[in-house]
This record gives structure tokens, sequence and C-alpha cells, in this order.
């Protein structure tokens, strides 16, 4: 971890220590606002979201208006003010220093554990692929299924537009070990994680494409989701670090967040919105807490 990671997480801790302070001295406040804009990672939307902001409408009165749209999108509105929330399945894009770029430097909370996955139509055979073939697909080094133990059939690439999607920036960095690399032209480019979904899952032209996604958002879908050297990505598998793929998922904030969004992240964080995410079938904080230090191994900041 970069001292720069270091000195956001204690700037967080701090915050919300002293926003829990304030909130219990201040417990007849009542703040105007009634609706907060949530915006960002469509996985994290479909994954806890949902769930998450019905229970808090339902203690609060609060009510929420949502939309998807990728990480970068939810980081990027919170930075402008366009949204009070932001859902992000990456971590802000750093500078050569190690601080986040201007417009991307917010508050990011880390609130669950997500893994990426391989995704086909269900029509497609193959349930298993190495960690070498998954890497030789997608830099199209291996172009039928056949290749793979499947039909004779070309393999069709959908992949995330840019390189700086939560999906597409991790895939590259976790599997590719190139965060900048281009795919081929010749593969199905979307702008977010849901239209890929629906795609993949519903054109039988497309049965013999393959698709990066999160668990959190595949499991809700149609879609078959491979194993990787034998490994499902289950819950369990996941939360201990035996699935290769997992990532974090994260919140953000302003830094001049009111005290609604920040009593949301309180309660996203507390013991009853860590179930509400476990309830949902995605790894929270407590039963992802081993994979912490496997994360900051990888030099990736949390």
């Amino acid at each position: 971890m970069n001292l720069h990671t270091q000195n956001h997480t204690t700037q967080i801790k701090l915050a919300l220590v002293a926003l829990t302070a304030l909130l219990t001295l201040s417990s007849g406040f009542v703040y105007a606002k009634g609706t907060l804009v949530w915006m960002g990672c469509g996985i994290s939307k479909k994954a806890y979201m949902g769930k998450m902001a019905k229970a808090y409408t339902e203690q609060t009165g609060i009510k929420f208006r949502m939309a998807g749209g990728g990480a970068t999108k939810g980081i990027r509105l919170t930075k402008s003010g366009k949204a009070d929330i932001g859902g992000s399945c990456r971590f802000a894009l750093l500078q050569p220093d190690g601080r986040p770029e201007k417009n991307e430097d917010v508050r990011m909370i880390h609130v669950a554990w997500d893994a990426l996955v391989v995704v086909v139509n269900k029509d497609n055979p193959v349930s298993n692929i190495s960690s070498s073939q998954l890497e030789d697909i997608f830099q199209g080094n291996i172009v039928n299924w056949q290749e793979v133990g499947g039909p004779n059939r070309p393999i069709k690439l959908l992949v995330r537009e840019g390189t700086i999607s939560g999906v597409g920036r991790l895939f590259r960095q976790l599997v590719l070990k190139d965060q900048d690399f281009e795919y081929p032209v010749s593969a199905a480019f979307f702008a977010s994680s849901g239209p890929l979904e629906r795609n993949l899952e519903k054109r039988k032209s497309l049965s013999a494409g393959i698709a990066i996604t999160g668990i959190s958002s595949a499991k809700k879908t149609a879609l078959k989701v491979l194993s990787i050297d034998g490994v499902a990505p289950s819950p369990d598998n996941i939360a201990r670090g035996k699935y290769p793929l997992f990532r974090p998922l994260y919140l953000s904030v302003n830094y001049d967040a009111d005290i609604e969004s920040l009593k949301f992240l309180l309660f996203v964080l507390s013991d009853e919105g860590q179930q509400i995410i476990a309830e949902q079938g995605t790894v929270n904080k407590k039963q992802g807490k081993l994979l912490e230090q496997l994360w900051l191994n990888k030099n990736l900041p949390l």
C-alpha cells in the first residue's frame, strides 16, 4: 500500500468516526434532504444497492434516484457534485506520484467484495477454463472454442469500451498484466456491463460469445458462469481467496459530502447493511477479511 493510500484510508476512518460522534450528539437533528442520487457501477447496483436503498428508505424516508453506467461515471459524477454517492468496482485512477487524478479525487469507501467471472451463453457446453486459456482468448491467441474443449465455432469477444471501466481495468491488471491493453477491433464493445450481459444472454447469434463481468451481477442473469482452473466463483471460494479474480467494491463520496450521504455510508458499513450485502450473495467485509492482505499483495490500492 503506497503512502497516499494509507493516508486516504486513515482520512476515511477519521471522517466516519467524527460523523458517528456528530450523529450521536445530534440525535434530534433532522436533515431536510429527501432524496439521494446514486450513480455508477451497474454491477454494484444489481448486487446490493437495490435492497440497500429499499431498507434505508423504509427506515428513514430518504428516497433514491439510481442509475448505472459504470464505475468511472460513478466516481466522476460524485466528484462533480451531480451524484451524492457513486458506486464503483475499481479504485480511483492514480497519477504516477500516487495521488488520484483530479476528476477522481473523492473518498473511496470499501464496502464489499466481488469477483470477475467468465460468462458465456447458457447453450455453450464449456464449463471450465484455465487461467492461461483465458489470457490467450482475450489476447487473440485462441480463436475457436474447439481449442478449449468446445464446439468448432469462432470465439466472439464481448468487452467493455475503453481501458478504465471497473471490469475492463481490473481484468487488464489481473489477467492480461497490461492496464492499457487494446482488444481486437473484431470484438463487440459495450458502454456498460448491463447491455453486455443482456446481449450475451438473449442473442442466439452470440451463443459462441465470451465476456467478463462481476459475479454479483452475473448470478442474477441466465448466463453460464465458468470455473477457472476448476474453481467456481462461489461466495465461499471468493471469501477464502481460492477463486483468483476477487476484487473490492466501493462507494464514493465527495470530500464535502452532506450529512445524509455520510449517514447512508454508515448504514452500509453497519452490521445491518453488511448483512443485506451478504443476503444478496455478495461477500461482505467481514466474510472477506482474509482478502484484504491478499489484495494488497497484488500492489493494488484498497
